[in-house]
């Protein structure tokens, strides 16, 4: 009877684990909490974690617990390619990206490629109070330039929310921008020049590549970890044995990998570039979107020199269309200052009095619980659909944070080929060789999770994955 009890709490645990309540690295609650949701006794239940743990479901902890084990499906993807580059390289192969981006708000396609929050996952209606109320107080201002270094409100509020990653910055030690991408072409123009050599995450953010590309630039692929960001001994190589003129990173929740860098290889990584006089380039904007638990520190925090010029913006939490962004530069402020005047002269007035204004109110913390949870859960529904429907053999990553996912499919997978069929059946997906420089990644793909309610996903990742199946001769 002991052992058809602790068997049946077995079943209801890996039951729980199997519906999506505790994922791979969850820790799972107490034995005393066990106890009670499942009404046996701790023996029971301690025999029924062990169990589990026997038949490599959990994996016990010493002083910490019993936690969900990885399953090898669950596994980080590789990044397909282990060989590093031969060295910087021009960039090309990114015309792609144009016809990425425009399929987005096209109504007949889902948008599974472009990056971007539907409407349902955004504040709408407090935020069109925070526009009325802008116009019906603030009509002299809405009318003027709003010149760099751009409002106080708003730098203000800025400065509050980055106190949460970790850094100590005031008003003054931010500069307004229109969006993110303006925040790093003016970071790579305040400490690079055209032909110098930037090194980059790989893969990375398609956007990061427009900006290096933009000014001329090289750029260096440093081998990345799935799931905890750049490796230090790799760049350390790289710094040995290139000339490296900044590094461009994004260390928390990174595009497209999700990965997350612990605190430590963060510390690392700044203390390493700053020794050597390399500045650093932060893309932050999947920052606030953590599953689980506080924010994270930005590598900013442990920058004590002013060689980290922090990017980031409300375009993943609050919309993209606002393009609201700010830099906190660092040494290089007066310098992002003059080239932010002398490229786009101010930023728009409108849209930064009513997002510091949103901001005042109070609102935006509980907000980000809402749309966090809701961002967890699909990433989770597009990886389950990913594991049903697309060939046996593809390899996924498992991000703690943000709304993309990343796809290796299995030997025989073209991504580009599959962007084009997807494509004709009304399905826009991002191929991996955009987020390299050199075309890298062909089996790879981006798959964006922050999809409308109403969009029928499992559907759409159906038909995908059927033809992402014409490509391996090993698919079932």
């Amino acid at each position: 009877m002991g052992e058809h009890l602790y068997e049946r709490v077995a079943a209801g645990i890996e039951q729980q684990i199997e519906q999506g309540t505790y994922a791979p690295g969850d820790r799972l609650p107490g034995v005393r909490r066990l106890r009670l949701q499942f009404g046996v006794s701790i023996a029971t239940v301690v025999a029924a974690c062990e169990l589990l743990e026997q038949r490599e479901i959990l994996e016990a902890r010493p002083r910490s617990g019993f936690y969900v084990r990885e399953r090898p499906d669950h596994l980080p993807a590789p990044a397909e390619s282990s060989t590093e580059p031969e060295g910087p390289s021009l960039i090309s192969g990114q015309e792609r990206v144009l016809e990425l981006v425009q399929s987005h708000n096209a109504p007949e396609i889902i948008s599974l490629g472009a990056a971007a929050p539907p409407a349902e996952c955004l504040p709408e209606s407090a935020l069109d109070r925070s526009f009325a109320r802008v116009r019906r107080t603030q009509r002299a201002r809405i009318g003027a330039y709003d010149f760099p270094p751009g409002s106080p409100e708003l730098r203000t509020q800025v400065a509050r929310r980055m106190a949460d990653a970790g850094c100590s910055l005031g008003p003054d030690d931010i500069v307004l921008t229109q969006g993110c991408q303006e925040a790093l072409t003016l970071s790579l123009r305040a400490v690079a020049r055209p032909g110098d050599v930037i090194a980059i995450e790989s893969p990375t953010f398609y956007g990061i590549l427009q900006a290096i590309e933009s000014q001329g630039m090289q750029a260096l692929e440093i081998a990345t970890d799935p799931a905890s960001g750049m490796r230090p001994e790799a760049l350390e190589r790289a710094l040995e044995t290139w000339p490296i003129r900044a590094c461009v990173m994004m260390p928390s929740f990174g595009n497209p990998l999700g990965h997350l860098a612990p605190d430590a290889r963060k510390a690392q990584l700044v203390d390493l570039l700053a020794r050597r006089g390399v500045p650093l380039i932060e893309d932050d904007v999947y920052g606030e979107l953590d599953f689980h638990g506080p924010r994270p520190w930005a590598a900013k925090a442990w920058d004590t020199r002013g060689e980290v010029l922090y990017c980031g913006s409300f375009s993943k939490t609050l919309g993209a269309g606002l393009r609201v962004g700010w830099v906190a530069p660092g040494r290089y402020r007066e310098r992002i200052t003059y080239l932010k005047y002398a490229t786009a002269q101010a930023t728009p007035t409108l849209p930064t009095l009513a997002v510091a204004d949103y901001l005042e109110q109070g609102g935006y913390d509980r907000f980000l619980r809402r749309v966090r949870r809701h961002h967890e859960r699909q990433v989770r529904r597009v990886a389950d659909a990913v594991r049903r429907h697309f060939p046996a053999g593809t390899r996924l990553t498992r991000p703690r944070g943000g709304f993309v996912l990343w796809v290796v499919l299995p030997e025989g997978g073209d991504a580009l080929a599959l962007q084009t069929r997807a494509l004709a059946a009304g399905i826009s997906i991002a191929p991996g060789p955009i987020f390299s420089p050199t075309g890298r990644y062909g089996r790879c793909l981006r798959l964006n999770c922050a999809l409308p309610g109403s969009v029928d996903v499992e559907a759409a990742l159906a038909r995908l994955g059927a033809l992402a199946c014409q490509d391996t001769p090993e698919a079932p």
